[in-house]
């Protein structure tokens, strides 16, 4: 085992980001007890011992007028981050998803010559493709968490690594079924739709309306329907009737749901991942989509059907994340003999098998240690 002191400046700027930095940092110490960690993250990278300069509760911001409207204050961050990161000198520094950012700090930083890994990285196949050149320039190791991803990339001639997807680490619940069932006053024997709405609040400001209409509607179908949400802590959600049921801890709501409807992001690989039948939907505002629109050159927006090629789980986006929609969808998900679920639930199971075996974490920290001097 290594004791040289090795000092690592991370940037995550999302929940997502937050959790696969905290498991990353565990991994490392697990190899390399004498590490130290500073930069911007959450509560899971703090709790792993992380000096946190910036939360991701102050990063976290989603679409082309949010990003504007936010534009002076995301300047003096950065500026702060160029700062922190000169005096402290670190060993390594390791960016975690959050490009527009992330990217445009590499460039500022690159003078210092200090190594950059960037683990989680920009979906640059989906759109802005022009970032491969950059990152070749200021990128010295970059690991992918999809294999085809990090095989695109390499056919641009940048090499990547694909050490396996993190999401097959992760822990189930760390409470029985029943202690959970117990907790929410919930009945086993009844169908329970999950919602997990959003990891930013802008995110719930257009998207929790829509889920209580669907509620509502769908309720009057399935009148034993019980209501689980995963809400992050950041996030506060308005008018919520009391027999929603608030979990804290997303994925236990995946293990036990029924069907879930989600915004797009990775809660839709997590739920895949955990065989809960889903519906994902996402609005932006129209100025943010009209752009999205003219950008983005994939042709799904989960990465469900990303990684598949093809769509195995409905997208209602935009004008199609109507209340009626979302029922008509959920509606067959609900139902557990239903011709659709046992489909989806089967397409599941290849899709998680074609992610590889766990130890992600542990693979990409080994091969982080290798690079840093």
């Amino acid at each position: 085992m290594e004791t040289n002191l090795k000092k690592y400046f991370l940037i995550a700027g999302e929940p997502s980001g937050d959790l696969h930095g905290g498991n990353l940092i565990r991994a490392i110490k697990n190899l390399h007890p004498n590490s130290s960690f500073i930069g911007h993250g959450g509560d899971m990278m703090r709790k792993e011992g992380m000096h946190i300069i910036e939360h991701i509760d102050n990063l976290s911001i989603m679409g082309f007028t949010e990003v504007l409207k936010h534009l002076p204050r995301m300047i003096k961050i950065m500026q702060r981050t160029l700062d922190a990161i000169y005096k402290s000198r670190p060993s390594r520094i390791i960016l975690i998803d959050y490009p527009g950012f992330n990217l445009r700090l590499a460039k500022k930083i690159s003078y210092l010559n200090i190594p950059i890994t960037y683990f989680i990285l920009p979906q640059a196949w989906a759109w802005k493709e022009e970032r491969v050149e950059k990152m070749k320039k200021v990128i010295d190791q970059a690991i992918s968490i999809f294999p085809f991803e990090a095989e695109w990339y390499r056919s641009k001639n940048f090499f990547v690594e694909y050490l396996g997807h993190p999401f097959m680490d992760l822990e189930h619940m760390d409470e029985s079924t029943k202690s959970f069932y117990e907790r929410h006053s919930l009945e086993i024997k009844n169908p329970i739709l999950t919602l997990l709405p959003g990891s930013r609040q802008q995110e719930i400001d257009r998207h929790w309306p829509i889920y209580l209409e669907t509620v509502v509607l769908l309720r009057k179908k399935f009148d034993n329907l019980q209501v689980l949400v995963g809400k992050s802590s950041n996030i506060t959600l308005p008018n919520c009737p009391e027999y929603f049921k608030i979990e804290t801890d997303a994925r236990k709501t995946m293990i036990v749901g029924t069907a879930a409807l989600v915004s797009s992001g990775t809660a839709t690989l997590e739920c895949a991942i955990e065989a809960i039948p889903l519906v994902v939907c996402y609005k932006l505002f129209p100025l943010s989509w009209f752009i999205a629109q003219s950008l983005v050159k994939v042709k799904y927006s989960s990465i469900v059907n990303l990684i598949v090629d093809r769509q195995i789980v409905p997208e209602l986006l935009q004008n199609k994340m109507r209340p009626e929609l979302l029922v008509d969808e959920l509606t067959q998900l609900i139902n557990t003999e239903s011709k659709k679920r046992i489909r989806m639930l089967s397409e599941f199971k290849k899709l998680k098998e074609s992610l590889g075996k766990p130890g992600a974490y542990s693979r990409a920290a080994e091969s982080i240690l290798k690079q840093t001097i």
